[in-house]
């Protein structure tokens, strides 16, 4: 069956209307927003009583019936509740230097893919795309959708937030691996519309936390520890925490490094070859599936 991603905040009209799905009893009928209604409504042209899932970031996801169609409306009736979490053991959060084109697209729909729990996009002195005020709320749009369409297609049922723009220095200010955020610091988490009551679930708050272990993905360098010593026992953790940098083509500078390694981030550096910016999140991720327990 179809899986579609039904946004709770959803640029609807009368968006602050959409109930979370858990909030409806089973046998009741909910309103499809504008994106589901034209993806399987229009586009993939389905009829009334074709069956789908619907699934809404807040766990699990919901068998649905379509019920009524009009040329701007469709309406499904909710059938079962799938009590179902396909969230990562490990809870990830990935500093990202942004790269152009499809290269970005690859590297959230892939990191989404393999379970990543939030992206932050950075800028940087080597980066090649610094985004101007007016640029980012398209943006972010764009790659959070990216990353809602890649849940939809692998089963993931709680997508990724994608949080916008800082440069690396700011982030790295912020990274305070000794101490706990505030419940101030917790609610500044900057997403797209799309997601925006979604982040304020518990789940996803836990990111504003300080990290079990930071650790910035390298150049391999001679007589470099291929990984941090505590990461095997981490991620024997219940639900360890773990931020990754990941700097871009061109690499981060000296001066980004030794900021990074002034604030706890441990070098580690997968195989004796260069990765490229998009491929280096599918290796990290991946290999932290292979090592937890």
């Amino acid at each position: 069956m179809r899986r579609f991603f039904y946004a709770v905040n959803n640029d609807n009209a009368d968006a602050s209307s959409l109930p979370k799905l858990g909030e409806l009893p089973i046998g009741s009928n909910v309103e499809l927003p504008d994106s589901i209604v034209h993806h399987w409504c229009r586009v993939l042209r389905a009829n009334i009583g074709d069956q789908g899932i619907l699934f809404d970031g807040f766990g699990g996801e919901y068998t649905v019936e379509l019920q009524a169609i009009s040329k701007k409306n469709a309406t499904a009736t909710l059938l079962t509740h799938i009590d179902d979490d396909r969230t990562a053991s490990t809870i990830t959060q990935i500093g990202l230097v942004m790269s152009r084109g499809e290269r970005m697209d690859y590297a959230i729909q892939k990191a989404t893919e393999l379970g990543v729990t939030a992206v932050q996009l950075l800028s940087s002195h080597h980066g090649e795309v610094t985004l101007k005020p007016a640029q980012v709320e398209k943006k972010l749009a764009h790659w959070q959708q990216v990353a809602i369409a890649a849940c939809e297609q692998c089963g993931l049922n709680r997508p990724p937030l994608i949080l916008a723009p800082q440069s690396i220095n700011e982030w790295l200010s912020n990274t305070n691996s000794d101490a706990k955020a505030t419940e101030a610091t917790k609610a500044q988490m900057a997403v797209s519309s799309i997601v925006s009551v979604l982040s304020h679930d518990p789940y996803y708050q836990v990111l504003a936390n300080a990290a079990d272990l930071c650790m910035q993905m390298s150049v391999p360098a001679a007589g470099q520890p291929a990984m941090p010593n505590a990461l095997p026992d981490i991620l024997k953790q219940q639900t360890p925490y773990i931020k990754l940098l990941i700097g871009p083509e061109g690499g981060l500078s000296q001066d980004e490094c030794q900021q990074a390694e002034s604030i706890g981030f441990k070098p580690w550096q997968i195989g004796t070859r260069v990765l490229r910016t998009e491929t280096a999140p599918v290796v990290a991720l991946a290999t932290l599936h292979a090592l937890s327990p």
